[in-house]
């Protein structure tokens, strides 16, 4: 694997933001999920779970409810009070209309997804149909009550509509907009100890079933035509908080403001019997802060809360055999770039939603045998902050390998800066008349020569600009695929020499292109998978990709055809247990030195790819050990010949947001620990542990 000095950094100060709501669209097996901070994204579950889309919050845009409608169309509301449909093409809010109740509490489709209906802060459920051209458009208003509606749920017939609010819960008649019931979900409490029951959350099924879970810790059950409670359960001291029902409406998972989500089946009553009740099956203890939004596929309970955490947690009675698809998934960190390296410079810059930092990278002069850790000689210095102007949150950021040109994207605004280091002191300079067309920029890279930005745009587009001494900027030409796409560039590789260009569109589709000539080279032949991060070889500009599914594929673009290599790993197959990674591989880069060497990385493992051995025989099949660097160091070196293989994997630094090769004994590693994100947060909701 070699020797590198490391430069671990851990004063990245990532936090973020928490789970709000989340929507799944059965159809396509995606689920979008909305954050505090009005982020938006979708997790395509085909594609081995990967984070194909995001959309960066505003300050101030509140997502409280997300709902799928007419196939693939994703629609929000919130406190600002508009519904928002989302172009996930161009990642951005497309079209808002005002609600006219305030801000919105809880939104909801029929089972159609023709209508939608929002719950709002004056008391009124309001409908609205969804236009096939795109919007909505205001149908009817229903019957309006006092107090905010904070839940909603459709009757699977589209007939009735169960709204939950403060205290009571109320069935609402679609065609005739009155309230056919009203129930009061607090009556059962004694005197002495009534105050508000909030209802959280709402589902309301094709028996006439309507499932509430309130502030109580309470999950009921009420025959809505005799407003009668038929069951009820308390699942927490606290408050649960979210629920959701599974397609055949036999279970259901319910979130609380403890952590704890809890599963309940429709089960007989005796073996055999055709009498059912819901039955407290499964608890589940996956998160340390409010589980706000709850999920239900067919196969997997999934939750989200305000600890960030993503979490898929299989259904083992649903899954066909044990292994890859029965493994309990965590997503916290996103599956994009927020670090940018000055490998020259040795520099970071570091992306938050509505600033910049730039940090200079610490120095030693000492030397150590392996696994040690040096003093440092100089430390790590912060040398700049850029603070975004306005509510848009920042989309994508990178600084050039010299360290003298800082740029970043908001939704409408594209900012470079010109950067000086005059000895220990620093100087920025924004640079003006910056090409209006340049908006809005998804993606951006600098040329490895500094003298170039590739700008990522939409519609598979990509600017190439130049950029002028002593700070100015000139738009060369704009790369775009032959066929043409509806959907923005969101992953960008240069080649070292300056000659070419990948481009990967929202379509999975990574077009290349001619820098010397501007125009399209080839297109590499279409995956089924999403991808994940490509890189171009220095030496050989051979294009090397990895995807959502973990495989790997090498591409020349001079040949236009797979290399040799490639096909062997794809003939021999790639080992189990990389195959089953769950989390997809985020940059990949090469060794100046060793141009064998391939090093990739995703959160919890480092990998150095090792072309040199001939292919195939060192690929490791299932029966090999795959990370054995630790079992390695103590054979001999007969027994060491025997279980080497091309996949040096490290797991010491985790979690890891990004790793570079400074040059080829030097590697900078940026990790952001669990604990460090959890210290960070408010505190939970106070528990006793222990019988204290």
């Amino acid at each position: 694997m070699g020797e590198f000095e490391v430069h671990r950094v851990r004063f990245f100060g990532l936090v973020p933001a928490g789970v709000r709501c989340m929507a799944y669209q059965h159809n396509g097996r995606r689920l979008a999920l909305a954050r505090t901070d009005g982020a938006v994204e979708v997790y395509n579950f085909a594609a081995n779970y990967y984070m194909e889309k995001a959309i960066p919050g505003h300050q101030t845009r509140s997502v409280e409810a997300l709902c799928w409608a007419a196939g693939e169309r994703l629609f929000g509301a919130g406190l600002s009070g508009d519904i928002t449909e989302y172009d996930l093409e161009r990642l951005r809010p497309a079209r808002a209309v005002d609600g006219f109740g305030g801000p919105i509490w809880s939104m909801a489709a029929n089972n159609d997804g023709t209508r939608l209906a929002i719950g709002c802060e004056d008391g009124s459920v309001k409908l609205f149909q969804v236009v096939p051209g795109g919007g909505v458009q205001f149908e009817k208003n229903l019957d309006r009550q006092k107090g905010r509606v904070l839940c909603l749920s459709w009757h699977p017939s589209g007939t009735h509509l169960a709204a939950g609010s403060i205290d009571f819960i109320r069935v609402l008649d679609v065609h005739s907009g009155r309230t056919a019931q009203r129930i009061m979900v607090n009556c059962h409490v004694p005197k002495s100890k009534k105050r508000e029951c909030v209802v959280w959350s709402i589902a309301f099924l094709s028996s006439g079933t309507v499932i509430s879970s309130d502030s109580f810790g309470r999950v009921q059950f009420w025959d809505w035509e005799r407003g009668t409670l038929q069951d009820s359960h308390t699942v927490s001291s606290s408050a649960a908080l979210s629920l959701a029902v599974s397609e055949k409406e036999d279970s259901i998972v319910v979130g609380t403001s403890a952590g704890a989500t809890y599963q309940f089946q429709l089960l007989p009553v005796k073996a055999g019997g055709q009498e059912k009740r819901w039955v407290r099956t499964k608890p589940f203890q996956h998160h340390t802060h409010d589980v706000r939004a709850v999920v239900h596929t067919p196969t997997a309970l999934i939750s989200g809360g305000l600890d960030a955490q993503l979490v898929i947690r299989p259904l083992m009675e649903k899954v066909q055999k044990k292994g890859y698809d029965a493994a309990l998934r965590k997503f916290t960190l996103p599956h994009r770039r927020l670090v940018s390296c000055a490998r020259k410079a040795r520099l970071l810059l570091f992306q938050f939603s509505q600033h910049l930092e730039l940090w200079r990278l610490g120095s030693t002069n000492k030397t150590g045998k392996d696994g040690e850790t040096l003093p440092l000689s100089r430390m790590p210095e912060h040398l700049l902050q850029l603070k975004s102007k306005g509510p848009e949150h920042i989309y994508c950021s990178c600084v050039s390998p010299c360290g003298s040109w800082i740029a970043y994207s908001t939704a409408s605004r594209f900012h470079l800066y010109r950067v000086q280091h005059e000895g220990d002191s620093i100087s920025v300079k924004k640079v003006p008349g910056v090409p209006k067309l340049l908006l809005p920029a998804y993606q951006l890279q600098c040329a490895s020569d500094s003298g170039r930005l590739f700008i990522a745009s939409d519609r598979g587009s990509v600017h190439v600009v130049q950029l002028l001494e002593p700070g100015g900027c000139k738009h060369l030409h704009t790369l775009r695929p032959p066929a043409g796409t509806r959907e923005a560039v969101y992953l960008l590789a240069s080649s070292a020499d300056g000659n070419w260009l990948a481009a990967v569109s929202g379509d999975w589709e990574v077009h290349v292109y001619s820098l010397k000539h501007f125009k399209h080279h080839c297109t590499v032949p279409t995956y089924s998978c999403a991808v994940t991060a490509l890189a171009i070889h220095p030496t050989t500009n051979n294009l090397f990709i990895s995807y959502s599914d973990q495989q790997l594929f090498e591409f020349s673009i001079p040949e236009k055809q797979y290399t040799a290599w490639s096909r062997a790993v794809q003939n021999s197959g790639l080992h189990k247990l990389w195959l089953e990674r769950d989390s997809p591989i985020t940059h990949i880069a090469f060794n100046p030195k060793n141009t064998s060497q391939v090093l990739l990385h995703d959160v919890y493992m480092l990998c150095v790819l090792d072309k040199s051995l001939p292919c195939p025989q060192p690929l490791p099949d299932d029966s090999a050990v795959l990370v054995n660097q630790s079992t390695l160091k103590q054979l001999s070196e007969p027994a060491r010949r025997r279980q080497l293989h091309a996949f040096k994997i490290c797991k010491k630094f985790q979690p890891l947001l990004f790793a570079d090769l400074l040059d080829e004994r030097c590697l900078v590693t940026v990790e952001r620990p669990a604990l460090d994100i959890s210290a960070q947060l408010p505190p939970p909701v106070q528990q006793k542990k222990f019988g204290t």
